[in-house]
């Protein structure tokens, strides 16, 4: 029994500490929308250049998931962590500093690389070191992500608002990433030893499926992490409160986060949860285009719900198609990287669109078009031919 404390108690300090990593991951990002049109008063920026800060920054996350795990072999699992936290943890605060678009579009991509060489370790990690309670963790790992967006959605504007300074609002998320680096050193989990990878999957179609499949629905994700707010604030709302409606769907996202994974851990197929799901995404965004000054929150509440149990899911079935921890956690690693290319897009069509036709409406109509394709694309997640698809 003492051997059992012995083992579960480091573990569940590791798991405590990925939670305070997960944290950082979305911060640099979440707080640039509710803030956008400060911003905007300060610093020459079109819709189409201002979506390149969540544009670019997420190209550089998959373009990065490439090396993240050649990284972890080369350096270690722990030095990779903290690299990465310095990294998002000095481009954030760099924006205290910024003066022109291109400086502050710089700082985003600098972080983006820094959350990309965790997000393509941390699934390896959670496959390997909690293997029975894969769903569990990785559902904890992916809703403290969302936590971190809800936290800097909803109070980077009260920070902006007391410091009188914009840059405020954008540079005080380094602390989360100060206190994730303090945790991370001190834990004591010996992390598993690394192993070389395996095999590419570039030549796999159901590799680039899963892949597809996350890009599209982490596209819906971007758009609204970039938009929503900003769509608001045209709609006569204050900076503050289209912070807080933000700040209330990532709330949602981190809900579903947790309990998504729990429901769909009771059976291996995922299908019907998937179903469901993208149900509640198209709900929202057509709620966002047909009444969105009624009912505010419930479509919002729809969005965060489908959107948070989407992204977990979406990685947990890339999981389930393979035992092995590392061969996972580099096809993780491909549909991560594939699928952000294509998600860090969505914001800026979205600004081109909002440029030329004066509206973001059209946008919401085109991802719930996405969503609609995506049911299709889930009628062939049948774990029964999993093993047959990748080996």
């Amino acid at each position: 029994m003492e051997n059992v404390r012995a083992i579960s108690r480091p573990a569940v300090w590791l798991m405590f500490s990925i939670i305070l990593v997960a944290l950082n991951l979305r911060p640099s990002m979440a707080a640039v929308g509710p803030l956008l049109s400060a911003i905007r008063g300060d610093i020459a920026l079109s819709f189409s250049l201002a979506s390149l800060l969540t544009m670019l920054p997420v190209m550089a996350m998959g373009l990065a998931m490439f090396f993240g795990l050649s990284v972890s072999q080369r350096i270690g699992e722990q030095r990779t962590v903290v690299l990465s936290l310095l990294i998002i943890g000095v481009a954030t605060v760099s924006r205290l500093f910024l003066d022109s678009a291109a400086e502050l579009i710089l700082s985003a991509v600098l972080a983006g690389i820094g959350i990309a060489l965790i997000q393509a370790l941390i699934p390896t990690l959670i496959k390997s070191r909690f293997s029975d309670n894969v769903s569990m963790c990785m559902g904890l790992y992916v809703t403290s992500i969302m936590g971190g967006a809800a936290i800097a959605a909803s109070f980077a504007p009260l920070v902006m608002i007391r410091t009188g300074s914009w840059r405020v609002g954008l540079a005080i998320w380094a602390a989360l990433a100060l206190v994730a680096l303090l945790f991370w050193c001190v834990q004591r989990e010996r992390l598993p030893a690394q192993a070389q990878r395996n095999g590419s999957f570039f030549g796999n179609s159901r590799a680039w499926l899963l892949a597809i499949f996350f890009g599209l629905g982490t596209a819906s994700y971007t758009c609204v992490l970039a938009w929503l707010a900003p769509y608001y604030v045209e709609k006569g709302w204050s900076e503050q409160n289209a912070g807080l409606l933000l700040g209330f769907l990532t709330a949602m996202e981190v809900l579903s986060g947790l309990l998504t994974p729990a429901i769909a851990n009771r059976s291996h197929d995922r299908r019907v949860v998937l179903v469901v799901l993208l149900a509640l995404i198209m709900a929202g965004f057509c709620g966002l285009v047909l009444s969105p000054q009624h009912l505010t929150l419930l479509w919002p509440c729809l969005l965060g719900l489908g959107i948070g149990g989407l992204f977990p899911m979406s990685l947990i079935v890339s999981l389930d198609h393979l035992d092995n921890p590392r061969r996972a956690g580099g096809l993780t690693a491909f549909v991560q990287g594939i699928g952000y290319l294509i998600a860090g897009l969505s914001p800026l069509i979205a600004g081109m669109i909002r440029d030329q036709l004066g509206s973001f409406e059209w946008a919401w109509w085109s991802l719930t078009g996405v969503m609609a394709v995506m049911v299709l694309m889930v009628l062939r997640f049948d774990p029964r031919h999993y093993a047959q698809h990748i080996r």
